[in-house]
């Protein structure tokens, strides 16, 4: 009797549904399940992240940052919430979107410019949170751009601190124009 109630089971369960990745980049619902893989780059684990992030390969954050609004109410107190995130990760809020305005995209080239030490063969890293689409779109974004050694940490900070590896607080790079 037990035996027939685990078959069945195992057979009513729903398989988990692949994620295929979309032909261009995500362009909505951000947190949700991804693909297991990325054209262009490599998927990795928390124990493959934390190898390269002792190899001293390039981390990118890409975790979205909400700006302190700029109508607030005199006297508002405005606290930005703090970003825990990978050891000497360089933070890129906003540059995981399927759609980026000039000014984020050259926002992101030169964050990558900096990350890399202007090499695009040097590995670089890229992850948010567990399920986020922003670190795929970068990723792809990258590879795109002609960088060769592209990781995806899909788990990102989530599966990071998971493993107990160690975190820091991280400010965003400045957003500072073209010149």
């Amino acid at each position: 009797m037990i035996r027939a109630a685990l078959v069945w089971l195992m057979l009513s369960a729903p398989l988990a549904a692949q994620v295929a990745e979309p032909d261009g980049f995500r362009m909505d619902h951000y947190r949700d399940p991804v693909p297991d893989t990325v054209t262009g780059g490599t998927t990795i684990s928390p124990e493959g992240a934390y190898q390269l992030w002792q190899d001293g390969a390039a981390f990118i954050d890409v975790l979205p940052h909400a700006p302190k609004p700029a109508n607030l109410p005199e006297g508002t107190i405005w606290r930005d919430k703090p970003r825990h995130s990978i050891p000497g990760a360089l933070w890129l809020p906003n540059v995981g979107y399927g759609a980026l305005a000039e000014v984020t995209a050259d926002y992101f080239r030169r964050g990558l410019t900096n990350a890399t030490d202007a090499d695009p063969s040097r590995p670089v890293v890229f992850f948010c949170l567990n399920d986020c689409w922003m670190s795929w779109n970068a990723a792809k974004r990258a590879a795109d751009w002609g960088y060769s050694a592209v990781y995806w940490f899909p788990e990102g900070t989530d599966g990071w601190t998971f493993m107990d590896y160690p975190t820091e607080q991280v400010r965003p790079m400045e957003l500072q124009p073209s010149q």
